[in-house]
């Protein structure tokens, strides 16, 4: 007697057009067993797997991401499918997560967004991304102002209304100071985003990370993803490599080069679990932290 078959869903991991994605075909994916493979929905193409159904149902795939452990390794995994993509065709990556009942419905969400897909690919064609992040340096906190004197006769006229107003303008000499260092820093990570923008098609600003992320000796004070012609490295790096000469208080790091998360719009907005639409993808990037 010959078993039944385990339900499956479709997982999808990007959309792209042309190129030869038979080599895909080797990558574990999501190591389900199944293989990676390719499914065509008129001028596009996604990349695909077949997972479980009972491992990846609503439920199961809450209580799959909500471990920590499982969510990155399965966020490197779909990360390292969307990278071998965008190496062989322009890509844009899905987000963590993008479930649909079956092939059917996985073609019928390309064909409802096939205009704002093919959009997104003929931008995304012949580049890559790019990260920017600056850091200032936190330094010590700012000494805490010298108490202020008790006022009475016992402490003479110098501790009078004289010397409280002393007291405050300290205060208000401090924190001046605080803001405008504050000001000249974010004037300098103005500048390096002036110098990477003029090398950019495109460019978006990401929001800080906060301590938890940079650590307490240091302020995130610039993230910017750009998006730039395949070619354009040594331009980019060389620039940087001024700015960081030119810019001694502050701390430059580059990533990259990235399929381009930042500039995919036009991606699936929704997951096919059901045919109502039922959201079974989670709004978590793929991209490993850098």
């Amino acid at each position: 007697m010959t078993p039944p078959e385990t339900p499956t869903l479709t997982y999808a991991f990007a959309v792209c057009r042309g190129g030869a994605l038979t080599a895909l075909t080797a990558l574990p994916g999501l190591d389900t067993g199944a293989s990676v493979r390719t499914l065509t929905a008129g001028p596009l193409t996604a990349v695909v797997q077949d997972v479980p159904a009972a491992g990846f149902g609503e439920e199961a795939l809450r209580r799959r991401l909500s471990d920590r452990d499982e969510l990155e390794r399965c966020a490197r995994a779909h990360h390292t499918v969307i990278t071998a993509a965008s190496a062989l065709a322009p890509t844009v990556p899905l987000p963590l997560a993008t479930l649909y009942l079956d092939d059917d419905r996985a073609r019928e969400a390309l064909g409802e967004r096939e205009t704002s897909l093919l959009t997104a690919l003929d931008r995304i064609a012949g580049r890559a991304e790019w990260g920017v992040k600056v850091y200032a340096p936190a330094g010590p906190p700012p000494p805490a102002p010298e108490a202020a004197p008790a006022d009475g006769p016992a402490n003479g006229p110098a501790n009078g209304p004289a010397s409280g107003r002393a007291y405050l303008d300290r205060v208000r000499t401090r924190q001046r100071s605080r803001e405008q260092h504050h000001t000249l820093t974010l004037r300098a990570a103005e500048r390096v985003d002036s110098a990477v923008r003029s090398l950019a098609v495109a460019a978006r600003r990401l929001r800080p990370h906060g301590v938890e992320v940079t650590g307490k000796h240091r302020t995130q004070v610039l993230n910017v993803a750009y998006l730039l012609d395949l070619g354009r490295e040594r331009e980019l790096q060389a620039a940087l490599a001024s700015l960081r000469r030119d810019e001694t208080d502050l701390q430059i790091e580059l990533s990259g080069p990235w399929a381009p998360y930042s500039f995919a719009d036009g991606g699936i907005a929704d997951g096919g679990l059901t045919d109502g639409g039922t959201a079974a993808e989670r709004r978590t990037s793929g991209r490993t932290p850098s």
